[in-house]
């Protein structure tokens, strides 16, 4: 049977136990009874009804606990896909996935800098058409698309007042007008902590910071369970915090910003800077003048132990340390998560922002905050962006059913 991604568009009911599936696994029927405040018969049908359809799977019976072992559901995972989208100011990666995060065609990664603004929302749009026919899939089954992206971003809006200005509409609504499917938009570092918390390292976590060390260091933040996003979406500007007064000067127009001293950005350049000074490294077979190629090298360069390489991480780490002792102090977390294309390096910045918390941090803070290495790493931004469809998966149906009555 053919399953449409839009095809119970109007079943709260349905959408809420495909949302609850996906992000939970296998459940009972007796627990999504309990979880949506709904009676077993009403719950059985759905389910049932679920199963005809080819959205949801039966997996066995849970293990015993000395009753009669109840009989578990899953989500299908090829019952549809998402397109999930990950940008940084100088890349962009287009990722088709099932309702497990797994790809199911072939990564796009190609160059698209944010800063020009036209030709890179052209671009994007001539990239994510082209994929979406290339990969042979119906957009009936595509459940929408979910970017996300660095910048000032209004996730409700659909809004980035950084980049990609489309005029009078929304950057969402200019998207699906372009595409025809539902697009979703949130900041890259809000969307590394959301992949993080369901499917990462903080899973159940409600007090998490995740940094995503890239080109900038972003930060997402779990408070009480949720994103927190300030009182206009821009919270977690962590790039931002000064860190000195005669520093750098930062892209924001300030001197002394942590993301002008320390990001991936910075090591690279100041990698580059090196290497035209004669510093001994095995970086010099790298093309000096390709910051992204230049980035990636240095990292596995410092995985491989080049000395050179290694100094640079850890001064960066230092200084990512004493940001972290100010966030430590104000936020008082549970856990911070190192995540990002920088958490390949995590092991090597650890050891220098512990140093840093040893000097900035009140001691009986630091002692009880964990700092953990992202093990979705690079791959946390595309995770997350899938994961931003399916958390307004049912909020899309509420709103859709509003508009139709």
């Amino acid at each position: 049977m053919e399953v449409k991604a839009k095809s119970i568009k109007n079943n709260q009911l349905k959408n809420m136990i495909i949302k609850s599936l996906y992000f939970d696994k296998a459940k009972s029927c007796a627990d999504l009874c309990e979880l949506f405040n709904k009676s077993f018969p009403s719950m059985a049908k759905s389910i049932n009804e679920l199963i005809e359809e080819g959205f949801v799977i039966e997996q066995g019976y849970a293990p015993s606990s000395g009753g009669r072992r109840p009989l578990l559901y899953a989500i299908n995972a090829n019952a549809m896909y998402i397109l999930a989208i990950a940008m940084d100011q100088l890349s962009t990666r287009i990722q088709l996935v099932d309702l497990e995060n797994k790809p199911v065609t072939d990564l796009w990664m190609f160059d698209l800098k944010l800063s020009e603004s036209e030709q890179a929302l052209d671009l994007l749009i001539f990239k994510i058409n082209s994929y979406i026919n290339s990969s042979g899939i119906s957009k009936d089954k595509i459940a929408g698309i979910g970017i996300g992206m660095p910048g000032f971003i209004n996730p409700i809006k659909g809004v980035n007042y950084t980049y990609l200005d489309t005029g009078f509409k929304s950057l969402t609504q200019y998207i699906t007008d372009e595409t025809g499917l539902e697009v979703y938009l949130d900041n890259d570092s809000s969307l590394i902590a959301l992949a993080e918390q369901k499917f990462g390292v903080a899973k159940f976590q409600k007090e998490v910071m995740v940094i995503n060390l890239s080109w900038g260091i972003g930060l997402g933040m779990i408070v009480n369970g949720e994103i927190f996003r300030g009182k206009n979406g821009f919270a977690g500007e962590f790039s931002h915090i000064p860190l000195s007064d005669d520093g750098e000067l930062c892209a924001c127009g300030k001197q002394g910003c942590l993301e002008a001293e320390a990001s991936l950005l910075v090591v690279s350049k100041k990698a580059i800077q090196g290497i035209k000074q004669g510093r001994i490294t095995n970086l010099k077979q790298i093309d000096i003048e390709n910051t992204k190629q230049m980035g990636d090298a240095i990292m596995e360069a410092a995985i491989k132990g080049d000395q050179f390489a290694i100094e640079l991480f850890t001064d960066s780490g230092i200084k990512i340390g004493k940001a972290i002792a100010i966030l430590i102090h104000i936020m008082n977390p549970q856990t911070i998560v190192l995540s990002g294309r920088g958490a390949k390096v995590g092991k090597i910045l650890l050891a220098p922002i512990q140093q840093a918390l040893h000097k900035y941090c009140i001691p009986r803070l630091a002692k009880g905050t964990e700092i953990l290495i992202s093990d979705l790493g690079f791959e946390a931004e595309l995770i997350g962006a899938a994961v931003l469809v399916m958390e307004n998966f049912d909020k899309d149906i509420i709103s859709h059913a509003h508009q139709e009555q």
